[in-house]
């Protein structure tokens, strides 16, 4: 804890560095969904722009989806 509170990074270079995610929960269902082929691929773009898998990109805007409140309720 104490590198923490007392580490001088300023001689890294941090530019690199980017958001990580971790899942506590296992995946233990399993969905199988026809989508077009060119949806497949932006959204297969859109994972590899931000370094993750493509099926956990489509998790994680489910679950953002189904989290976020409902709007005008």
């Amino acid at each position: 804890m104490r590198f923490v509170a007392e580490a001088d990074l300023t001689e890294y270079d941090l530019c690199s560095l980017r958001m990580v995610q971790f899942e506590f929960h296992p995946e233990s269902e399993r969905v199988n969904l026809r989508v077009p082929k060119a949806l497949l691929d932006a959204v297969k773009a859109a994972a590899a722009s931000t370094g993750i898998p493509y099926q956990r990109c489509i998790r994680q805007t489910l679950e953002a989806a189904v989290l976020r409140p409902h709007e005008g309720a």
